[in-house]
């Protein structure tokens, strides 16, 4: 079996995948910022997305797009606390809280959130992998190079699947020495995060190279690989390409998908997995 357990919660990910819907509380985020920046706004976003199926919803204060300028401590939870909160007091959905920050994931988890999503992979706060060992909360552990302000300033690997692979060996050794059971630990590759074009089509043709070591979560969702492949930068044509990719990842042992659009991905993950495990 393969099994997520944090807190209270014991997931089996053998036959079942988890959608993990994002809200960015942002007015900078690469697909969506601005739209939900209200935490009003953000809150009716979070329950439409539980409402199309997402297990998880992933809230965020801080755009990690390549570029975008960090943001002081108190103003991310100034955005997220709030809508952590409000999603908390009506529902038993799994929150998670995309933070780079020790700080701003201790203060999710006390308002109710579930699982620290950390795109450096425990590593920009010295204090990070404390919190981790202190709590008992769900971990996601990705991969990048550099910061989101220089990552893709001509991002360069052998083997970048290798690199990639060793990285989380190494991240997974780390976190078992600090005493933190690996059960709680998904992946993911970051697709975009210190990658170019060749870079990400290589990690999706050997997610399995990763999916042996964790749980494996994806997120490609409206990114601008799929705008290079198809010479378009229209935000639109990014729909169905990540619809497609959502499939692709779970036939090849990608567990958990990040995504803007929940109802469509959760279909395609429920047609993977008939096919692959039987209706």
């Amino acid at each position: 079996m393969l099994r997520w357990r944090f807190g209270n919660h014991d997931i089996d990910l053998t036959d079942r995948g988890l959608i993990m819907g994002i809200v960015n509380v942002t007015p900078d985020s690469f697909s969506d910022g601005g739209r939900f920046n209200d935490p009003g706004r953000a809150v009716e976003h979070a329950f439409t997305l539980i409402a199309e199926g997402a297990d998880i919803l992933d809230i965020g204060g801080e755009s990690t797009r390549p570029g975008a300028e960090p943001v002081e401590e108190a103003e991310e939870l100034r955005r997220v606390l709030p809508v952590i909160r409000a999603v908390r007091s009506q529902t038993k959905a799994l929150i998670s809280i995309d933070t780079m920050k020790a700080a701003v994931a201790r203060a999710a988890l006390d308002a109710g959130a579930d699982i620290i999503n950390d795109v450096t992979g425990l590593r920009a706060d010295a204090a990070m992998p404390r919190l981790a060992a202190e709590t008992n909360a769900g971990l996601v552990v990705m991969h990048m190079t550099g910061t989101p302000q220089t990552m893709q300033a001509n991002p360069h690997y052998d083997d970048v699947v290798a690199v990639v692979r060793s990285y989380f060996e190494s991240r997974l050794r780390l976190l078992e020495n600090e005493g933190i059971d690996l059960e709680r630990v998904v992946l993911d590759p970051g697709f975009g995060f210190g990658k170019t074009l060749d870079h990400n089509l290589a990690l999706m043709r050997e997610l399995s190279q990763f999916a042996t070591l964790r749980p494996l979560l994806i997120g490609v969702s409206r990114k601008s690989m799929i705008s290079k492949v198809l010479h378009s930068d229209e935000m639109d044509d990014r729909y169905w390409p990540t619809i497609a990719l959502t499939a692709h990842a779970r036939e090849h042992g990608a567990r958990i998908v990040r995504v803007h659009d929940v109802k469509p991905n959760v279909q395609a993950l429920r047609m993977m997995e008939a096919i692959l495990n039987g209706a």
